[in-house]
């Protein structure tokens, strides 16, 4: 999808190869490195290139000669640029004709929804994301990664590659051991027997519902059964409790509209052999692996770790980091392109020693990657808030998403970097007005939809994309909003490079900001449905729609849905 950007490089490469020519310049075409940028200050052009200061080293010439030469050797023959001007050290400010932006209602127009996406790259990435211990149920704390995971996969789903978005349940080793300990113990007080809950077992309201479920299903099976002892009951009690608890995650997650390609258990890997064999390969792999005080360590710290980590136990079994080393070997050897882990903070030690592990392995490591997500702190009126008590302390995220919806849970929490502690403000969660971001981006998007059923009451469409009546936006705003509209390809194209899905919460604020306040301050000289002038309406009436194709496009990223009908805020008026 061609931008103005790419559109000013071809300019620049074309007005490079005539200077080279004419043996004014030896460089014919524009380096990688080169910036194309909106600059922020209007007044210094619609975008600005660095061009010249980049070639300064090649070319062995002052930034600004460098500038006017270039300047020299541009053609300006089409009639979308305006004119060039050099400023500074050597900055090349670019400014455009109004028909260089009415060019984006097209492209907008043919893209539909989907303006800004890219065609399929045919490229594999796994997403792994959530992957909570299957003990609990899911809290505040998970949201953010799930949100997170969830966008960030559809972030590269729009650039075309093909996303496998994975939970990796952790249901094998001591703590689901633990939790079935604690589910039959809370049977057994079910059933009338003195038995207390050690401090280190789950103290969960939802371990008295899985209880339940036991006695339902076993009676008085296993009333006399000591939960310290290891037997059959143990698999028995622990299957049941990891399938409950899955259960409610999937629900909870599926109100949140996230749902998994792939659910990947742990103790699958284990039985399938997958990390006796990625232990035996390392072990093959040279003098990776050496043996202290029984266990069998692996030697991390040659390859950047603070410390060298246990694989094995002494009792034989494997660790944590066995299974994490056979699970992202497994994913390479599935054929991905690139391997996307969403980890909370406390796990930013395991980003090295996994890297680790699949460099010793002689495994293209560099596919990895993890994306950290902060602590989230729920507030009301600046003080910590709770929404419910079923869990201690405890927040549960269908409690959240009970409270504030899904699509105020998730646009607000996308709408801070997730790498950044977050005060998630419950007051403004709440909150139908403007104040909201998410009611702002959301009510703007209605109101253009509005405007759009108003014309089509007078019977006014949006003209054809190639409509001489495109000439007639000419305000400033109206410029403003189109360049905006020409610059999501771009935002989101950097957003999924740099898997920030903030910067698409960001700009659709912006988006609707630039919007609201060209509707409030031109709304009396510049009517959007007006049918005393019926072909500057249906310009206008294009512009709006290209505005809510964008909005749609940038919210379905996100995952947040654009409403065509909202309730006014009692401050504003009908469209129109």
């Amino acid at each position: 999808m061609s931008t103005l950007k790419d559109t000013l490089r071809s300019v620049l490469d074309s007005a490079l190869a005539s200077a080279c020519k004419a043996g004014d310049l030896v460089t014919e075409r524009a380096p990688l490195e080169m910036v194309v940028e909106r600059p922020k200050d209007q007044s210094h052009g619609h975008l600005a290139s660095n061009i010249a200061m980049i070639l300064a080293r090649v070319e062995r010439k002052a930034p600004r000669q460098i500038a006017a030469l270039i300047q020299a050797h541009i053609d300006t023959s089409d009639g979308l640029m305006d004119r060039v001007e050099i400023a500074g050290p050597g900055f090349m400010n670019f400014f455009f004709h109004p028909a260089a932006w009415h060019q984006v209602l097209p492209v907008v127009v043919a893209a539909g929804d989907r303006y800004g996406w890219q065609p399929s790259n045919e490229r594999r990435v796994n997403v792994e994301f959530v992957s909570a211990n299957p003990t609990g149920p899911l809290h505040i704390g998970h949201a953010r990664g799930a949100f997170t995971g969830d966008a960030v996969a559809r972030l590269l789903e729009a650039q075309g590659w093909q996303v496998t978005r994975e939970y990796y349940v952790n249901d094998a080793g001591r703590q689901v051991q633990t939790l079935a300990r604690s589910t039959l113990i809370r049977y057994q007080q079910a059933l009338g027997e003195s038995v207390e809950l050690p401090e280190d077992h789950y103290p969960g309201e939802y371990v008295h519902e899985i209880a339940k479920q036991a006695l339902d299903q076993f009676g008085e099976d296993y009333r006399h059964q000591d939960p310290s002892q290891d037997g059959d009951w143990l698999e028995v009690f622990r299957e049941l409790a990891v399938a409950q608890n899955l259960a409610w995650i999937k629900a909870d997650l599926a109100q949140m509209n996230v749902h998994f390609d792939v659910w990947q258990s742990e103790r699958e890997l284990v039985a399938q052999g997958a990390v006796d064999q990625a232990v035996s390969s390392l072990k093959a792999s040279g003098d990776t692996l050496y043996e202290d005080e029984g266990k069998l360590w692996f030697r991390s710290t040659e390859f950047g770790d603070d410390k060298d980590r246990v694989v094995l136990r002494d009792t034989g079994e494997g660790t944590y980091f066995a299974s994490d080393i056979a699970y992202h070997k497994q994913k390479i050897d599935r054929g991905f392109d690139r391997l996307i882990d969403i980890w909370g903070a406390d796990h930013g030690g395991y980003v090295k020693r996994v890297e680790s592990a699949l460099a010793a392995l002689g495994l293209p490591s560099e596919r990895f990657e993890a994306l950290l997500v902060q602590m989230v702190n729920l507030v009301k009126d600046g003080a910590a808030f709770r929404i419910g008590k079923r869990t201690g302390n405890m927040i549960l995220l269908s409690e959240l998403t009970q409270t504030v919806g899904a699509d105020v849970s998730r646009y607000l929490f996308l709408n801070r970097r997730s790498d950044a502690q977050y005060d998630f403000d419950i007051g403004v969660a709440m909150e139908q007005s403007l104040e909201n971001p998410v009611y702002y981006v959301q009510y703007g998007h209605a109101r253009l939809c509005a405007i759009l059923r108003r014309g089509q009451e007078h019977g006014l469409e949006p003209c054809a994309a190639d409509d001489p009546a495109l000439t007639g936006l000419v305000l400033a705003d109206e410029l403003d909003l189109l360049q905006r509209i020409a610059q999501w390809p771009e935002v989101l194209k950097a957003a999924a490079e740099a898997l920030e899905p903030h910067r698409v919460a960001n700009y659709l604020g912006d988006l609707v900001a630039a919007f609201h306040g060209y509707y409030t301050r031109n709304r009396q000289v510049a009517r959007v449905v007006d049918p005393e002038h019926p072909d500057m309406s249906s310009a206008r009436l294009l512009m709006c729609q290209s505005l809510a194709q964008t909005i749609r496009s940038g919210l379905a990223v996100l995952g947040v849905s654009a409403p065509e009908r909202m309730e006014s805020p009692p401050s504003e008026e009908t469209a129109g």
